[in-house]
Protein backbone atom coordinates (compact mmCIF):
# COMPACT_ATOMS: atom_id res chain seq x y z
CA UNK A 1 0.00 0.00 0.00
CA UNK A 2 2.64 2.25 0.60
CA UNK A 3 4.35 1.96 -2.52
CA UNK A 4 0.93 2.93 -4.09
CA UNK A 5 0.69 5.97 -1.60
CA UNK A 6 2.26 8.73 -3.95
CA UNK A 7 1.79 11.62 -1.02
CA UNK A 8 3.76 9.48 1.38
CA UNK A 9 6.51 8.87 -0.87
CA UNK A 10 7.16 12.76 -1.84
CA UNK A 11 6.66 13.39 1.44
CA UNK A 12 9.12 10.46 3.11
CA UNK A 13 11.79 11.62 -0.05
CA UNK A 14 11.10 15.70 0.92
CA UNK A 15 11.96 14.64 5.12
CA UNK A 16 15.28 13.21 3.76
CA UNK A 17 16.55 15.85 1.32
CA UNK A 18 15.75 18.70 3.61
CA UNK A 19 17.41 16.52 6.56
CA UNK A 20 20.23 15.82 4.43
CA UNK A 21 20.49 19.05 3.50
CA UNK A 22 20.73 20.20 6.97
CA UNK A 23 22.96 17.70 8.26
CA UNK A 24 25.44 18.38 5.12
CA UNK A 25 25.76 22.00 6.49
CA UNK A 26 25.89 21.33 10.36
CA UNK A 27 28.88 18.83 9.03
CA UNK A 28 30.70 22.11 7.17
CA UNK A 29 30.19 24.20 9.96
CA UNK A 30 32.31 21.82 11.93
CA UNK A 31 34.80 21.19 9.20
CA UNK A 32 34.40 18.54 7.57
CA UNK A 33 34.15 18.35 3.59
CA UNK A 34 30.80 16.53 2.70
CA UNK A 35 30.65 15.54 -0.72
CA UNK A 36 27.66 15.97 -2.74
CA UNK A 37 24.87 12.82 -2.62
CA UNK A 38 21.71 12.38 -3.31
CA UNK A 39 20.93 9.32 -1.59
CA UNK A 40 20.09 8.64 2.31
CA UNK A 41 23.20 8.89 3.38
CA UNK A 42 26.36 11.84 3.42
CA UNK A 43 29.77 10.71 3.20
CA UNK A 44 32.28 13.19 4.43
CA UNK A 45 36.06 13.70 4.81
CA UNK A 46 36.30 14.41 9.05
CA UNK A 47 38.31 17.06 10.02
CA UNK A 48 42.16 16.57 10.23
CA UNK A 49 41.08 12.71 8.54
CA UNK A 50 40.42 11.29 12.36
CA UNK A 51 37.46 9.54 10.85
CA UNK A 52 38.78 6.48 12.83
CA UNK A 53 38.67 8.24 16.10
CA UNK A 54 35.27 10.13 15.76
CA UNK A 55 33.89 6.81 14.33
CA UNK A 56 34.93 4.75 17.95
CA UNK A 57 33.83 8.04 19.87
CA UNK A 58 30.76 8.32 18.03
CA UNK A 59 30.37 4.83 19.12
CA UNK A 60 31.22 4.66 22.50
CA UNK A 61 28.21 7.30 22.65
CA UNK A 62 25.57 5.01 21.50
CA UNK A 63 25.71 6.80 17.86
CA UNK A 64 26.41 4.38 14.55
CA UNK A 65 27.71 5.89 11.45
CA UNK A 66 29.94 3.52 8.81
CA UNK A 67 33.90 3.85 8.95
CA UNK A 68 35.65 2.52 6.06
CA UNK A 69 39.82 1.67 6.99
CA UNK A 70 40.58 1.62 3.43
CA UNK A 71 42.97 3.65 1.32
CA UNK A 72 41.26 6.97 -0.31
CA UNK A 73 38.36 6.35 2.37
CA UNK A 74 39.80 6.15 5.58
CA UNK A 75 39.28 9.63 6.31
CA UNK A 76 35.48 9.68 5.38
CA UNK A 77 32.62 8.68 7.71
CA UNK A 78 29.47 7.20 6.09
CA UNK A 79 26.74 8.73 7.62
CA UNK A 80 22.83 7.64 7.45
CA UNK A 81 19.84 10.37 7.32
CA UNK A 82 17.55 8.92 10.50
CA UNK A 83 14.91 11.45 12.17
CA UNK A 84 15.41 14.89 13.14
CA UNK A 85 16.19 13.69 16.23
CA UNK A 86 18.93 11.10 15.58
CA UNK A 87 20.45 13.76 13.28
CA UNK A 88 20.26 16.29 16.09
CA UNK A 89 22.04 13.71 18.63
CA UNK A 90 24.83 13.34 16.08
CA UNK A 91 25.41 16.70 15.46
CA UNK A 92 25.42 17.72 19.10
CA UNK A 93 27.96 14.73 19.59
CA UNK A 94 30.12 15.81 17.08
CA UNK A 95 29.91 19.13 18.61
CA UNK A 96 31.06 18.07 22.08
CA UNK A 97 33.82 15.50 20.27
CA UNK A 98 35.21 18.11 18.83
CA UNK A 99 35.15 20.76 21.56
CA UNK A 100 32.75 23.26 19.81
CA UNK A 101 29.65 23.26 21.72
Amino acid sequence: ASIDDDDYFRQCVGRVIATRGRVAGELEKLGFTVFPSSANFVFARAPGGDADNLYLELKAAGILVRYFARPRIGDCLRISIGSDDECDALIGALKAILGRE
